[in-house]
């Protein structure tokens, strides 16, 4: 069950993550996508490709722990303000069983918001051909919301040339 946030900030949080997601060349170029966005709730499938595994044919473990981390910095910006952005200061990951299916679903899940920092609960599953779901990972992870620091393009931000 997911916690619920009465106050959502910023009501366009939906569209201000799907706009950063997609600017996020690392998750395009492992064929990650966003699947769910709700207050302190997100999602993110990776389908299932042959170089995106290890020597004995799972997912490799990091592409488990970027999705992952992906899904619960995504979630905690939900409950941010539209003039602030999110990085990660740190986060753990448990590794319970192989990732092995035809995708797999990283969840992340806000425990609590606060002013600066904000924790969340990861959990991705291997989904089957026959559409089992199977955890392979879990983890807690620890946000920092920059206030006064919109997530824009980073030539938006990039400072004037110099002239010579």
């Amino acid at each position: 069950m997911s916690p619920h946030f009465p106050e959502v900030p910023d009501p366009y949080y939906a569209e201000r993550i799907r706009s950063s997601f997609a600017r996020q060349a690392a998750m395009t170029l492992i064929g990650a996508r966003l699947t769910r966005i709700e207050p302190g709730l997100v999602e993110i499938e990776l389908p299932h490709r042959g170089d995106l595994t290890q020597q004995h044919g799972f997912f490799h473990g990091g592409f488990v722990g970027a999705i992952a981390d992906s899904a619960g910095g995504y979630a905690g910006y939900t409950l941010f303000p539209a003039d602030s952005s999110v990085m990660t200061v740190e986060f753990k990951i448990n590794f319970v069983a192989p990732a092995q299916g035809e995708k797999l679903i990283a969840t992340g899940r806000v425990v609590r918001s606060g002013r600066t920092l904000t924790v969340c609960e990861l959990s991705v599953d291997a989904v089957t051909a026959d559409g089992e779901h199977r955890p392979c990972a879990q983890g807690l992870q620890t946000l920092i919301r920059l206030d006064g620091r919109a997530d824009v393009p980073a030539a938006a931000t990039a400072p004037p040339a110099a002239v010579t």
